[in-house]
């Protein structure tokens, strides 16, 4: 069965209270109330920094852990606030624990049955951080469901059927590529918003000795057989379709087409299993987070 938002009914907002937490907050919001799905809103103490210098006299660290938890209230609380401030009709729920933050937000979804997460790409730094940054990419290679990734520098426009005008589907033909686009089609439906499927092929991973016609001949069989699948499930959909073949690395092509294509969603799937079962991100979605400044809605395999 191919996703839709109806199947997002609860939506996960971890928070360290900075601006970084802020706009993932604030696009996950606008995720949950176009879903009309509840709203969690977590934030997690890792004091483990603190506990870690021997040297520290146990009632300053006592000291640092109840600011640490002051901090992380008032994170949750901050949210909250701003989350019934723009949707009062939305149901939250404030969490605070202690742990390692990727963790307690993979165990966290697994526990409340959690439908999707958003998270910012920047947080707090030294003593006093609680969640982002590098978590998020943690958070990314193991939770199992969908991730709204959001830069600060994304635009503070709101995730709306007004806003929303152009959805980025890029696609490879692999299992990950395709879930991802099938909930890329699903936002575009529910925005109503075109679509733009994109193919692209790093022309130098060719061997040397190929003609440019025997790259191209084959560059195009790639895209019919990438993006016919695509425009069916459209069709399907009753969504505008627009497809796209482009030759370069994948990650470069793919920030080029946002920023020449006024783009203001991409849904792009994250990458199989490797190791003890930890989520592997792929290098193109990773590179793609990082630099994108617009939200990013990440798909796991598997994810339906």
């Amino acid at each position: 069965m191919s996703p839709t938002t109806d199947a997002i009914d609860s939506v996960l907002l971890p928070t360290d209270g900075s601006d970084g937490a802020l706009a993932g907050a604030r696009r996950g919001v606008d995720l949950a109330a176009t879903a009309d799905a509840t709203v969690h809103v977590l934030s997690v103490v890792d004091s483990s920094e603190i506990e870690g210098v021997a040297s520290v006299l146990e009632s300053d660290l006592d000291e640092q852990r109840a600011a640490l938890e002051a901090d992380a209230e008032s994170a949750v609380e901050s949210v909250a606030t701003m989350v019934r401030e723009r949707y009062p009709e939305l149901e939250v729920t404030k969490t605070t624990e202690r742990g390692t933050p990727y963790r307690v937000i993979d165990r966290y979804v697994d526990d409340n049955g959690i439908d999707a997460v958003a998270m910012g790409t920047k947080g707090r730094t030294g003593v006093r951080r609680v969640v982002l940054g590098s978590v998020t990419e943690n958070v990314l290679r193991t939770v199992d469901v969908p991730m709204l990734v959001v830069s600060p520098a994304a635009s503070d426009s709101p995730l709306t059927e007004d806003t929303v005008e152009n959805v980025l589907l890029p696609t490879d033909a692999s299992e990950g590529a395709a879930v991802a686009v099938d909930w890329g089609l699903a936002l575009a439906e529910t925005f109503d918003a075109m679509a733009h499927a994109l193919y692209s092929v790093d022309v130098s991973r060719f061997p040397p000795q190929m003609e440019p016609d025997e790259i191209f001949s084959g560059l195009e069989r790639s895209r019919k057989d990438a993006l016919e699948g695509v425009r069916e499930r459209a069709r399907d959909r009753g969504v505008s379709l627009t497809g796209t073949i482009a030759a370069g690395p994948p990650a470069r092509v793919i920030l080029d087409y946002v920023d020449d294509n006024d783009i203001d969603l991409v849904s792009m799937g994250t990458h199989g299993r490797s190791g003890l079962e930890r989520r592997f991100l792929g290098s193109v979605t990773e590179t793609v987070v990082r630099n994108a400044e617009l939200p990013v809605f990440c798909v796991p395999m598997g994810s339906e």
